[in-house]
């Protein structure tokens, strides 16, 4: 039986696997962005100190598609060394804890192994699932970050468990990891692929690119200021978290029922979720004090997130014949060097006048939006190219 045969025959057992990477991966992530930094500020960090350590994992995810561009090859060995890592690194942020410059350079190589496996199982499941069936494997990379969340809010009584919990998602990312590879049904020599990257382009696609990095750049001061605007607004801290919960649910829901919405056209799908970021960061500017509206606003997370990175990572993929070097890119310019340029603007900006934070995302969603059109408009005048 062949290697496609296999996926044929035992389609729901890949599902069962991807969607258990999912969960413990960003079960995983839910540990690292939001116990690790209170963890770090209790063992005697500067906040100026977190904050350096905190763009470094986005500033690995930025480099590391350039590195494969050029030198190496995302291959099956690559993968799994990545994933050994993660794991080793979480052991390694034990020993480091009590020294800055090391633990930032734990931080710098975990962000590394981190961003090589993620792309690496999105295009095994885009290939195996499909687009219109990938959401409800996805889903359960949201369930995993608010089942940690919500458990260790409520038991983590110190920092070294932290660091416990970290190391046994990691520990489970791996098995799940190592299980899942066997559906990576594409075999390409390594003079096949290098030959492939070397003809990757991001100027053909550059509209696009800045699109998908200036969204990301909105998303900077929700991440971080959300809370911070919510409660400066007069709405209590228990129900900002019920807030972000709801967001969450909002997003699984969708991911589960997205299927029908990706069999129409991929750009007019990203167009409809960037303009719904446009309005939900007005909402937030024009009424910060509306608990009603902020309800309403985190309800869009469900188009503006869930949707869209579903999107975004199907039409990237339709986009190069360099799948995973794309994804790679998508990662690092977008989710990385876009969060961690949203996430120093945001703080100016709040520094500022706090009052203008989500008019100015507002904005720069627009420009993405504005981009999009853009690139839209090349692809109609040179015809798509693979």
């Amino acid at each position: 039986m062949s290697r496609g045969e296999v996926i044929g025959a035992d389609k729901s057992m890949a599902q069962l696997l991807i969607s258990g990477f999912y969960l413990f991966y960003f079960a995983l992530v839910g540990v690292y962005i939001i116990f690790l930094p209170k963890m770090l500020l209790g063992s005697g960090f500067t906040a100026i100190e977190v904050g350096v350590i905190y763009s470094a994992a986005p500033f690995m995810r930025f480099l590391l598609p350039f590195v494969f561009w050029h030198f190496i090859e995302l291959s099956h060995s690559v993968y799994k060394i990545s994933l050994a890592i993660t794991l080793l690194t979480t052991l390694l942020f034990y020993i480091t804890i009590d020294s800055f410059t090391l633990y930032l350079i734990a931080n710098l190589i975990f962000g590394a192994s981190m961003g090589v496996a993620l792309p690496f199982v999105e295009i095994i499941a885009l290939r195996v699932i499909s687009k219109e069936r990938y959401g409800k494997v996805r889903l359960w990379g949201s369930v995993g970050f608010t089942l940690i969340a919500l458990w260790l809010g409520q038991t983590l009584s110190s920092p070294r468990e932290g660091l416990l919990y970290l190391s046994a998602m990691a520990l489970a990312t791996l098995l799940f990891g190592y299980l899942v590879i066997r559906y990576d049904t594409e075999v390409k020599s390594d003079k096949g692929v290098k030959e492939q990257n070397r003809d990757f382009s991001l100027m053909r696609y550059w509209a696009f690119w800045l699109s998908a990095f200036l969204l990301q750049v909105s998303f900077g001061g929700f991440y971080n200021f959300f809370t911070i605007y919510e409660t400066a607004n007069g709405i209590s801290l228990e129900t900002t978290s019920y807030l972000w919960s709801f967001g969450v649910l909002c997003e699984i829901v969708l991911f589960y029922y997205q299927g029908p919405l990706l069999k129409r056209n991929l750009l007019t799908l990203l167009k409809l979720t960037i303009t719904s970021a446009i309005i939900r960061w007005a909402l937030l500017y024009l009424y910060p004090d509306s608990l009603t509206v902020a309800y309403l606003s985190q309800s869009l997370h469900a188009f503006s997130f869930a949707l869209y990175y579903t999107v975004v990572i199907s039409y990237v993929y339709s986009l190069y014949t360099q799948k995973r070097l794309a994804q790679q890119f998508l990662l690092g310019l977008s989710f990385g060097l876009g969060g961690s340029v949203g996430a120093v603007l945001a703080g100016w900006v709040y520094e500022i006048d706090s009052s203008w934070i989500f008019g100015m995302e507002s904005a720069i969603a627009l420009l993405s939006l504005i981009a999009l059109y853009t690139h839209e408009s090349r692809r109609k005048r040179v015809g798509a190219i693979g």
